[in-house]
């Protein structure tokens, strides 16, 4: 894999070693500032775009963090504030789609517009993830490893996303790994819809629901019921320690 920029230095699950899993002949650009912990792949070095993109969308949210303090912990919908920059606009309406705080959006909201600044510079062949958040946009199929924690299904599963599909926003929530908000105790959420701000808010609505291991089947055939509401997503994928369920527009690949 060719690499432009130095992968930024974590502890424990934030050492983020399933980037090491891309089989790709991309250009890798790595990128953190603050919490936002970009890997981006493109068929040329972009690591100067990124970081003024990046760099850009990040002081967005914390300036208007710093007018509404509200915005950075509210659990629940706070409205729409037209003036507001377009990400915050949009991580406001997917939190309003989705029934959860905005800032469950801001991982796949910065995402997507890191993301479709390049493809607006003129890159063509693109990943953006964000700490396991992903915009895609390629001209080949490909496929997504799902990684559930300590679940037996982790890495064994993957999603085949089709070239029609894309630009196609990725996002997954997960109750026993990493250090985002959830209130629930899934393995691994996995949402595909258009918007990954959406992607990204509803993965953590749907996770919230999986609150008992011993009645897993029950717990994701309600997060499933309430996705069926979700107009703006295509597919979920949940995975409970050995208990999966999906909707919507989810081809499973099973991984060596």
């Amino acid at each position: 894999m060719k690499k432009s920029g130095t992968p930024p230095s974590a502890r424990s699950y934030r050492l983020r070693t399933y980037r090491d899993l891309a089989d790709t002949s991309l250009v890798s650009t790595y990128f953190q500032i603050n919490e936002t912990d970009l890997h981006i792949l493109a068929e040329s070095d972009v690591s100067t775009a990124v970081r003024e993109l990046a760099t850009m969308f990040r002081l967005q949210v914390e300036g208007y963090i710093a007018a509404h303090p509200e915005f950075a912990t509210a659990l629940e919908p706070l409205g729409i504030d037209r003036l507001a920059p377009p990400l915050i606009r949009q991580m406001q309406e997917a939190a309003a789609h989705t029934g959860v705080g905005p800032m469950a959006a801001v991982a796949g909201g910065i995402a997507e517009f890191v993301g479709r600044g390049l493809l607006e510079a003129g890159t063509k062949e693109l990943i953006v993830e964000n700490g396991g958040d992903i915009f895609l946009k390629r001209s080949e199929a490909l496929t997504v490893s799902v990684f559930a924690g300590a679940s037996p299904l982790s890495n064994r599963l993957g999603l085949r996303i089709l070239p029609e599909q894309m630009p196609l926003g990725i996002c997954t929530s997960s109750g026993t790994v990493g250090h985002s908000l959830s209130l629930g105790i899934a393995d691994s959420v996995t949402v595909l819809a258009d918007s990954t701000c959406v992607a990204d808010a509803a993965a953590t609505r749907l996770g919230n629901e999986i609150r008992d291991t011993h009645q897993a089947e029950e717990s994701i055939n309600r997060a499933l019921g309430i996705a069926d509401e979700m107009e703006q997503i295509r597919g979920v994928l949940i995975i409970c320690d050995e208990t999966i369920g999906a909707r919507g527009e989810i081809e499973l690949k099973p991984l060596e």
